[in-house]
């Protein structure tokens, strides 16, 4: 079975970035929507990432437009609201699809490793977080309502 560093993806310019540079980071991977009410946690994602990324965290955003198609625009559009808005500094993927027969191969392979409640292995709503050791295990998952702020003491446990 493929480990989460044999996945490629795309950014949000367009270009494929292996996952194998993650490689002894801890990351946090989120499905993002800029329409959402949700959207606000950019501020605290973001602020995760300022004060801990120099000890080796990485927030890994991906936008998807699954749930109340509350995220319409494209990747440029995507990128300037997250900058202007929340002043977001951590990297942006392109637009994927996290549940369906389109999922991205990195969503299949996160939903399997930790299922949600009641063993359920789709995503219900944006802004669900998955929780990266630096071995690349997927060691929790997070509801979308878990502000980022919350997920702060299970993140200093791994760094």
């Amino acid at each position: 079975m493929a480990g989460l560093y044999d996945f490629s993806v795309t950014d949000i310019h367009g270009k494929p970035q292996s996952l194998a540079q993650y490689k002894d980071k801890v990351l946090l991977i989120v499905n993002t929507a800029s329409q959402c009410g949700f959207t606000p946690q950019y501020k605290g994602l973001e602020a995760l990432y300022k004060k801990m990324h120099a000890r080796g965290l990485e927030v890994l955003g991906f936008p998807c437009n699954q749930f109340g198609a509350q995220e319409p625009g494209g990747e440029e559009e995507i990128e300037s609201f997250c900058e202007v808005n929340y002043g977001v500094t951590f990297p942006l993927f392109a637009k994927v699809d996290v549940n369906g027969k389109n999922a991205a191969p990195l969503y299949e392979y996160l939903k399997t490793a930790k299922p949600g409640l009641l063993g359920s292995e789709a995503i219900k709503w944006n802004f669900t977080k998955f929780l990266v050791d630096r071995k690349g295990e997927v060691v929790e998952r997070y509801a979308p309502k878990v502000e980022p702020e919350a997920i702060t003491a299970d993140i200093e446990k791994l760094l």
